[in-house]
């Protein structure tokens, strides 16, 4: 009669190699999610700073056609063209220079009082502009395509960035470079040509250069002067 004895451990070095592959197949595999999530987080701020952008364009253009639309309140009240009023409702002090809304005796003809164009003031956003400054009003620019000969009534939003410059170009279809000023003037003419200190600038509006347009009329667009870009909109064309 055989004696058989069954050994309590039996040494598989094979078996003990395919483990090890295996973990170093699971290491590999870490390695690789790892850096497919860490692409996949970068992509996503990146996507995320654009669609703020598109957002921010998409606002200022929404509330440049809220003025306009304020402009067309306040002819129905009868008012003219020269006698419109762009006091801010915050500016008690006439720290701006358009005029105190509380004392103007004929609130018909201001674009932020609810008897005239009923525009709500808002501060530009603080994340398209290189220095903060508050959206303006001028009448001595004649835009491409506009109007006639005769300068426009225009809202400005200041030094803005040349991202957001190219976003918004870009929505209104301004798609070879960004359009300049003719080197004449500037269409932020800053306080002293603010319009209700002076008013429509006729006999030598500032021009742009109309060459450097994609496409005409510009009743919006953003522009550069020099080194400073600067948003408009056309919000009463003459």
């Amino acid at each position: 009669m055989s004696d058989f004895t069954t050994p309590l451990c039996v040494s598989r070095p094979k078996e003990r190699g395919n483990i090890l592959f295996m973990v170093l197949i699971a290491i590999a595999l870490i390695g690789i999610l790892t850096a497919v999530i860490s692409q996949s987080t970068d992509g996503e701020k990146a996507g995320i700073d654009g669609e703020t952008l598109t957002i921010r364009a998409s606002e200022t253009q929404r509330y440049a056609s809220e003025l306009e639309r304020g402009i067309g309140y306040i002819m129905q009240h009868g008012i003219s063209e020269s006698d419109i009023r762009f006091a801010i409702p915050t500016d008690t002090a006439n720290a701006t220079g358009y005029g105190d809304l509380a004392a103007d005796a004929t609130p018909k003809d201001q674009m932020f009082h609810p008897d005239g164009g009923a525009a709500n003031y808002r501060d530009p956003p603080s994340d398209v502009q290189l220095t903060a400054a508050p959206w303006e009003f001028y009448g001595g620019t004649r835009i491409p395509g506009a109007g006639t000969n005769k300068a426009d009534l225009i809202a400005v939003l200041p030094n803005v960035t040349l991202q957001f410059c190219q976003k918004i170009n870009a929505l209104n279809g301004q798609t070879s470079a960004q359009p300049a000023e003719d080197g004449a003037g500037c269409i932020s003419g800053g306080a002293a040509a603010r319009f209700g200190v002076v008013s429509y600038n006729d006999s030598t509006p500032n021009t742009l250069n109309a060459g450097t347009f994609t496409q005409t009329p510009a009743l919006q667009a953003c522009v550069a002067c020099g080194t400073v870009y600067h948003f408009y909109h056309v919000i009463y064309p003459r």
